[in-house]
């Protein structure tokens, strides 16, 4: 794969180099690639998700659920096989895969969402598939991590991220039995993060962000993976017992909260890098 990239940069730099425009074109292609790259887990539970719910056969002995369950472990231990993942970023996704099936667990029993369908590879009711899709987030924040070199210019003391991850995880459980803090946890992050930019490099030269807007980017674009996947019927929220609609935007907060956690699971290996400058 490599020898694939280098032969393409070959190609393509010296049309990049002609002038600023190409240049910018090329970066942003290279961007654009890196991305999908990164979402390689992601996409591919998307595609089969999106593509059982359109060919899965009436009266499969498998059932659909299963199938996801089965794909999932193997595009797994390809990443791992073909070395796109590394072992101590697989364990630390699997916690994540494990929290998120708690949670599943934990929000199915109190009929927040359903998984309508039948299967035998579940646990209380919930398909073991849903534990990837958290996993998926997990494996794009240490694949992303990885390919554009991220570091990071006034990065906050790490106990206080472990803090804000530990609080918006515990809040998805107490929410059901006292007050909603998800507003408290939303102003936290700001006061953590708020002063953080981190770097990335699509190319040559490394581009700025603040990290509030990455991480609000990334959650809205795993609302739209949400969107798709309630679209092909993989879970159901109560609002869609009657046939689909679109997911609440207030569900985007959700998905924030969930993508600091998870990025605070991947500091616990991929220790955050100051860029050496403020």
């Amino acid at each position: 794969m490599k020898e694939r990239v280098a032969a393409l940069d070959a190609w393509a730099r010296p049309w990049a180099e002609r002038g600023r425009l190409n240049g910018w074109a090329y970066e942003f292609l290279l961007f654009g690639l890196k991305q999908a790259w990164a979402c390689l887990f992601g996409g591919l539970m998307l595609a089969l998700i999106v593509g059982t719910h359109l060919w899965w056969p009436a009266g499969a002995p498998l059932a659909r659920y299963d199938f996801l369950v089965i794909a999932s472990v193997a595009i797994q231990a390809s990443l791992l096989a073909l070395k796109l993942e590394r072992w101590d970023e697989a364990a630390v996704i699997g916690v994540f895969h494990i929290v998120g099936t708690i949670m599943e667990v934990f929000k199915t029993a109190h009929g927040s969402w359903i998984y309508p369908e039948p299967g035998l590879l579940k646990i209380a009711g919930v398909p073991l598939f849903s534990g990837f899709m958290y996993a998926c987030i997990g494996s794009y924040i240490a694949r992303i991590w990885r390919l554009f070199d991220v570091t990071y210019v006034r990065y906050p003391p790490i106990w206080t991220t472990w803090v804000l991850a530990i609080l918006a995880y515990a809040n998805f459980f107490t929410h059901h039995y006292g007050p909603d803090i998800r507003l408290g946890l939303f102003a936290l992050s700001v006061v953590i993060f708020g002063r953080t930019w981190f770097l990335f490099t699509p190319d040559r030269v490394a581009r700025r962000m603040p990290f509030l807007l990455g991480g609000l980017l990334v959650a809205l674009f795993i609302w739209f993976a949400e969107n798709l996947g309630t679209l092909a019927g993989a879970w159901v929220y109560p609002s869609q017992r009657h046939g689909w609609t679109m997911v609440p935007i207030g569900k985007l907060g959700a998905w924030y909260l969930l993508m600091l956690l998870s990025y605070v699971l991947v500091t616990a290996v991929h220790r955050p890098r100051t860029a050496g400058c403020d």
